[in-house]
């Protein structure tokens, strides 16, 4: 069972940034795509960011330009630059596989976007 954390949230200020991190217990990073959820309050979860095994990245229009999806496969791990942060960023966010069927998810990493 893969079993995947996420880190690196916290409270930043608008237009701050925050790097996140993700780290899978074993190796599945150089096989999938692999993307960055996140999920506000009262919202359904949403990809924002994802990146092939290739390295290929797409990302949502709402994060288009601020954010920045990378992959360290040889560590196993996951990341979502994030600048140029918006209160309506604000939400929990997670990593999993972009496509069906997902990994188990995680805790997630709280990010909250506030003056």
């Amino acid at each position: 069972q893969v079993q995947l954390v996420e880190s690196g949230g916290g409270l930043v200020q608008p237009g701050g940034s925050l790097r996140l991190s993700c780290a899978a217990s074993r190796s599945i990073f150089s096989i999938y795509a692999m993307g960055w959820y996140r999920q506000a309050p009262g919202k359904q979860r949403e990809l924002v960011a994802r990146i092939t095994a290739a390295g290929i990245t797409n990302y949502a229009d709402s994060v288009k330009g601020r954010f920045t999806i990378s992959r360290d496969n040889a560590k196993n791990m996951v990341y979502l630059q994030m600048n140029s942060l918006k209160p309506e960023d604000t939400a929990r966010y997670y990593c999993n596989k972009d496509l069906p069927p997902l990994i188990s998810w995680g805790q997630g990493t709280q990010v909250t976007v506030s003056s």
